[in-house]
């Protein structure tokens, strides 16, 4: 008899279990997100902030439907980087792009970015770089450039690593977009000659280049794991010169 209950308590459990997993709120373009000062934000705007990585989303209060956007303190921040890098890690590696083989040379090109600044990607030898192809009206291009930007600080005082974004859109247009969503990589314009060049045909495509002119990693599109695998590529090839 005492079996059959232990049973049947399991059972309960696993149903209230099962039931509460069922039940958990989707956050989507119909939740009520507000601010501190109780103003609702529209869904764009509050899945941008979120990109960030510097925010997070709870409830205004227990079992409510309505949601808190909040800045984390370092020590939320940090465990939720943690908890992020602990995920990803174990992931398989990203889909390599076909553009861009692993071991072979690259074959670069002198090129400009929308601010003059000019890079000779024929003569690599001391610099790392690493290149993004992308254009403004793609979704997960834009959703991973807080992420990228965020990679670039923390490789701001390494000026062996050189950051490069070749878009397929005018400077006009780059610029305007900018101005809202900044993206620290250097921006290349009118990208499509490049693109055009190494066979790129989907985007976001990642490439980092190693010093001695080998592809280190390419991928093609974003998967959850994307930056990891950049930004852990980077430290192999910068063996500890991280600030």
């Amino acid at each position: 008899m005492k079996k059959y209950f232990l049973i049947i308590c399991l059972f309960l459990h696993l149903s209230a279990f099962s039931q509460s997993k069922s039940t958990t709120t989707k956050l989507d373009q119909n939740t009520i997100v507000k601010d501190e000062s109780g103003s609702v934000i529209p869904y764009a705007s509050w899945q941008k902030i979120i990109q960030t990585g510097e925010y997070s989303i709870r409830p205004i209060e227990k079992g409510s439907t309505e949601y808190l956007i909040y800045k984390m303190s370092t020590e939320e921040k940090l465990k939720s980087d943690e908890r992020k890098k602990s995920k990803v890690a174990f992931l398989a590696k990203p889909q390599q792009s076909d553009a861009f083989k692993e071991g072979e040379k690259f074959k670069g090109e002198r090129i400009t970015d929308i601010n003059a600044n000019k890079f000779d990607l024929k003569k690599i030898g001391d610099k790392i770089y690493v290149l993004n192809f992308w254009f403004i009206n793609c979704p997960p291009c834009k959703k991973e450039i807080p992420e990228l930007n965020q990679l670039v600080s923390k490789y701001a005082d390494n000026k062996d690593v050189v950051f490069i974004a070749i878009a397929l859109d005018n400077s006009a247009d780059l610029k305007a977009f900018l101005k809202t969503t900044p993206f620290n990589y250097n921006i290349v314009d009118d990208g499509k000659y490049y693109t055009s060049k190494y066979g790129v045909k989907g985007y976001p495509t990642h490439v980092l280049i190693g010093k001695d002119g080998l592809i280190k990693f390419s991928t093609l599109g974003l998967a959850e794991n994307t930056v990891f695998w950049i930004e852990k590529t980077l430290k192999d090839q910068t063996a500890g010169n991280l600030r």
